[in-house]
Formats: C-alpha cells, sequence, structure tokens
C-alpha cells in the first residue's frame, strides 16, 4: 500500500497498488489536484485518520531528529499513516523522509531526489553562536533565536 502526500496528487502518481492518504491532504489541494484525490477516493482510495499515540510517537522521532518545526500538522499525521499502515510513504517532502528514515518506513519519491542519508540536526544560537542538540525556542545562554544546521 501506498500513502499519498499531497506532491503526489499534484505531480500526477500512479501505481497499479492499493492507496491511502489522510483527509486533511484534500484541504492542501486545488484545481486538477483536487479533483484527481476526489477521483480517487470515489474509486476505493483508502483515507486514514492515525492513532493519537502514533502521531505522539512520530513527533518524538521528528524531536529527534530537529524535523519537528518544519513539519506541518498534516505531515506528522501522514508518516504516522503510514507507519500504522506499514505502507510506502509517497512524498518529496526531506524533513518526512527524515523523519519516515528514522522509524524504517519506506518512502518513494516522486519529481525530486530522496535523501541520501538520516540526519540529526544541530541547532545554533544567532547571537553567542553556541550550537545545542535540541532546539530550544529561544538560545538558554543569550535569549537569541536559534537556526537549524547541519552536523556534518
Amino acid at each position: 500500500m501506498y500513502v499519498l502526500d499531497s506532491s503526489a496528487f499534484i505531480n500526477e502518481f500512479h501505481t497499479d497498488g492499493d492507496i491511502a492518504t489522510i483527509p486533511v491532504v484534500r484541504e492542501e489541494l486545488e484545481d486538477e489536484s483536487a479533483y484527481r484525490f476526489d477521483a480517487l477516493e470515489g474509486s476505493g482510495m483508502h483515507l486514514h485518520i492515525p492513532d493519537g499515540e502514533t502521531v505522539e510517537r512520530i513527533e518524538r522521532a521528528a524531536r529527534e531528529t530537529g524535523d519537528l518545526k518544519t513539519l506541518s500538522r498534516t505531515d506528522v499525521r501522514l508518516v504516522a499513516a503510514a507507519f500504522e499502515l506499514d505502507s510506502r510513504l509517497v512524498t518529496d517532502d526531506y524533513a518526512m523522509q527524515n523523519v519516515a528514515d528514522r522509524l524504517n518506513v519506506a518512502v518513494e519519491v516522486i519529481d525530486q531526489e530522496g535523501i541520501d542519508e538520516q540526519r540529526s540536526w544541530q541547532f545554533q544560537c544567532q547571537g553567542c553562536g553556541r550550537e545545542f542538540d535540541e532546539h530550544h525556542d529561544r538560545c538558554p545562554v543569550c535569549g537569541s533565536d536559534l537556526s537549524r544546521k547541519n552536523p556534518a
């Protein structure tokens, strides 16, 4: 089974396999991609609502990788749906791919290159330059904003 992100509808992803998504993906779509969603729903696409505990597990994994702040509520729930359904997640979103990889959820990309490696981001203070492994709203030392930094 394939769990489709909005990019799958926008880029006309095709498969002969079973497909699923979550209902809120429809809200992200316009014009032809919205019609594709409706047509697939009418032809048997499974709409899945992930369990709250699974969503929390995905959020913990995203917090650990440093991707939580870049993922939307919909993104987190899509990864949760793929996790629960033991499915392949179809997305071009790098943060979603990173979290999915952390949870051993298979990913198929559509229009972009997939990720080469899993990353656990670091965060650097824009004021004092200190680095942190976990994201904070502000630097706990000087109070300045933090920016996400590639640990490599």
